[in-house]
């Protein structure tokens, strides 16, 4: 799954170009793309987390009524698997591609890693009655990256679980020598990796950001009035 760059980028054009409004270069369409990929990957999980609070609150839905599981679906499209090992000092270097964790479990995935706050961790440890095991392994994520107890795990395999951060959209191009035109390049592109659903909301934030940078308030109010559309019709 894949939403094409050079459709959204020739969609974002031809929009703020109608009236002659001023013109967006691919530079900064890429920069502004990676910016708005992100911020509406951020927005699945806050979604999700709605829907599932809501969902609590009514009878479960099934098929394309389950909201929950449409916008896991969302999220799931970046979700790997990695193969990451324990040092001496219980501390697991993580993925440079990491967004998020999921989970954490041995190798054979018999075991799941319970996850903790630095000030949990520091009391289970500290307690005999509370100190992790390896049938009862638990962890915590600091600024450097996974720090795991009981030490009898060093050396050993885990399975970790993330979200990946998504590859950077690129639309690729030569300069036309003649004209200056930016012609576009298919082998050096990179699409986006959201799911196709995200497409409209995906222009409209572009948008949002191309009134800013091409100094058009009338575009940023349009954009700003349809993601608000959008936000309404998903309360």
């Amino acid at each position: 799954m894949a939403i094409s760059v050079n459709k959204v980028y020739r969609t974002v054009l031809s929009i703020i170009n109608k009236e002659g409004r001023g013109f967006l270069t691919p530079d900064q369409f890429n920069r502004i793309g990676r910016e708005v990929q992100l911020d509406l990957l951020e927005r699945a999980f806050f979604d999700y987390n709605k829907a599932v609070n809501k969902e609590k609150a009514n009878i479960t839905n099934n098929g394309y009524a389950n909201i929950p599981k449409i916008i896991k679906e969302k999220i799931d499209i970046f979700s790997k698997e990695s193969e990451i090992t324990i040092t001496g000092s219980g501390n697991v270097s993580l993925p440079s591609d990491l967004y998020r964790v999921i989970n954490i479990s041995r190798s054979n995935r018999s075991v799941n890693f319970d996850e903790l706050s630095k000030s949990e961790y520091t009391y289970v440890n500290s307690s005999k009655l509370t100190t992790p095991s390896k049938t009862y392994p638990v962890y915590y994520r600091g600024y450097n990256g996974v720090h795991i107890s009981p030490i009898s795990l060093v050396g050993e395999n885990l399975t970790l679980d993330y979200i990946k951060i998504p590859s950077d959209p690129y639309w690729g191009f030569t300069k036309n020598s003649s004209n200056g035109s930016y012609e576009y390049t298919s082998g050096t592109s990179t699409d986006f990796e959201l799911h196709e659903s995200d497409e409209v909301d995906l222009i409209i934030k572009i948008l949002g950001y191309a009134g800013v940078v091409i100094k058009d308030p009338t575009i940023i109010q349009v954009a700003g009035g349809e993601e608000n559309k959008v936000i309404q019709l998903e309360n």
